[in-house]
This record gives structure tokens, sequence and C-alpha cells, in this order.
């Protein structure tokens, strides 16, 4: 498979110079964003949407637990990980973590609604009411803060699947397509100049995004910035592969919109953009385990809200990694220029 550097240069400048000249597509790709993290700041400036939850250690395979506040409009879920679970109750995700086996409960002096949950525990423990309770430090994560790695990753996947579909589509259909390849210009050096000129753009604009929501939003970052550069890259690779694959054969646009529509609402609505993935049924939790976007926002928010670093979040890294090459090696296999 041949790889002529000055073929891929040439592709790449000619692609990010259409973007820049395109001034529509450049504001709203930076100003859309922007709208919806401010909007949401703003909205939920007072609280969170999420409801309130109550943490029960669990056996393994335990899904369903009996409550243990006796209140109406809280969500008792199953943890097996009493670690983990701690961490969560740190970050307020959990409010309240109880173990019925041991007569323990651990609730963060910093939260307001685990000091309801805790007066409600001792007001329906009837079968256990000498209750020990534990503290755990922590500081609380606004709504804002949780969203923003979501935010950010939802960005990417539109920009990268329509900003790729779209454009080699229109290209094929205009038969921009046809007269390239009457050029030396392969087909994979093709993809590689579109996906370089895309994958610059999207860290472009993500990084001003972030930046912007970090400096004015004060949007907490408690890892490293180089941890979330590679996460993003290796994620915007991934996604631009998927969007090379769909347009690879592709001559129609009303059919490109379809299916990117196909791949986009399910990712948007199941890999935790706007709520937390634990709330899904179990066998959607399996579907959303396999999409992209999933491991790309899990990775985000565990190295922004959690401190951890790249080695905590490999297995995240290497779904990215070897889905992308099997998108990359996909699209450039069944790649037509006609």
């Amino acid at each position: 498979m041949r790889l002529s550097p000055r073929h891929v240069w040439s592709v790449f400048v000619a692609r990010n110079r259409e973007f820049v000249r395109d001034r529509s597509a450049l504001v709203w790709t930076l100003g859309f964003p922007f709208v919806l993290v401010f909007g949401f700041a703003f909205a939920f400036s007072d609280g969170t949407p999420d409801r309130h939850t109550v943490g029960v250690v669990a056996p393994p395979g335990t899904e369903q637990v009996e409550p243990v506040t006796g209140l109406d409009h809280v969500d008792h879920v199953a943890v097996h990980d009493l670690e983990a679970a701690l961490e969560r109750v740190q970050r307020h995700r959990l409010h309240m973590l109880v173990d019925p086996a041991s007569g323990r409960y651990w609730v963060s002096d910093d939260s307001p609604t685990g000091y309801l949950l805790e007066r409600a525990l001792h007001g329906a423990a009837v079968d256990n009411p000498d209750w020990q309770r534990e503290t755990v430090p922590g500081e609380s994560i606004r709504y804002v803060d949780w969203l923003l790695p979501g935010l950010l990753g939802m960005n990417m996947m539109f920009t990268a699947l329509f900003g790729v579909g779209f454009v080699i589509v229109r290209y094929r259909k205009n038969g921009v397509l046809r007269r390239l390849s009457a050029t030396p210009l392969t087909a994979f050096e093709f993809l590689c100049g579109q996906l370089g000129s895309r994958l610059v753009i999207l860290l472009a604009t993500t990084t001003i995004l972030f930046l912007g929501s970090h400096l004015l939003l004060g949007i907490p970052v408690h890892g490293s910035y180089l941890a979330l550069l590679v996460i993003y890259a290796l994620g915007a690779v991934c996604l631009i592969a998927l969007g090379l694959t769909i347009a690879a054969r592709t001559a129609s646009e009303e059919l490109a919109g379809g299916l990117l529509n196909l791949l986009t609402w399910p990712m948007m609505i199941l890999s935790g953009v706007w709520f937390s993935t634990e709330s899904l049924h179990p066998w959607l939790q399996q579907v959303a385990a396999v999409l992209p976007l999933t491991h790309l926002i899990d990775a985000a928010r565990a190295v922004m809200l959690d401190g951890v670093g790249l080695l905590a979040v490999s297995h995240h890294l290497i779904v990215l990694i070897l889905t992308a090459g099997v998108f990359l090696a996909l699209g450039a296999r069944l790649f037509r220029w006609d």
C-alpha cells in the first residue's frame, strides 16, 4: 500500500483551506458547543437533574436491591466494588453508600442530599437500628462539571462523522473524486489526508471549547492535561475513521445522512453524554460498552473528575485504538472513487 507524504500533505492542506473559508461552518463548529455548555451551566446552576441515589453493597451478580431509606423518588442501586463506590460518594455521584451486612453506611458531610438520606435511613431502620456512620471527605461536582466531557465528545462525534462523511459524499457527487482518481493519488493517501485534516480541526476546536469552559466556568481538572489530549486525540481518530468507512462507497447525501443519524443518535443517548450509563437497563449497558463514544467520555471523565492517569483508563484507550484500526482498514478496503 503506497503512501506518499507529499500527496497526503496536499490533501491535508486543501481540506483545511476549504474548512477555514467556509465561515458559516467555522462559526457553527465553535459557537454551538459554547451555547450548550453555558446554557446547561445556567440552567442547572442551583442543582443537578440527577435523582437522589443510594448505593447498596450487594453480592456480585445482584442487580436489584431492597430500598433502605423508605423514601420515594430515591434510586437504590446495587454496588459490588466498595472502593469504587466510595470514590463515587467522594464525588457526590452516590449520595450515600450502605452496607446492610455490616451495618455501616458512608456519607459526605458536604452533601446536603446525603444528610437528608442519612436521616431517612435512621427513620427507616427497623431491622438494623444501630447503623455505624463513616464519613467520606470530598467535594461536590456540579452537573456542568460532569457534563463537559460528554459535550466535548458529542461535538467531536458530530464534527467527525458529518464533517467527513458529507464532505466525501459531496466530492463523489460533484465529480471531484473522479478527477482525483486520474492523478497519482491513491485512496489510502486521500483518506489519510482527510483524517489528518479533520483531526487537527477537531483538536483545535475542542481545545478552544475546553479552555473557554475551564477558565470562564471554573470546570475542574484533577488529572493531567496531556492525558486528556491523548484521550481526545484517540477518540477523534476513531470517530473520523468511522465517518470515512460510512462514506467509502456512499454516493447519496440522503443515504449518508440517514446512516450517520443511525449512528449518532444511539451514541448520543447511550454513551453517557447527558446521564450516567449506570441508570440504563443492563442489556443497554452492554450495548453502550461497544460504542466508541462511551469509552471516550468515560476515560475523559475519569481523568478530569477523578484525577486518574492513562494507565487507569488503558482499557478504554485499547478499545479506541483497535476500533480505529478496524475502521481505517475497512474504509480503505471499501473506498471507491465513483
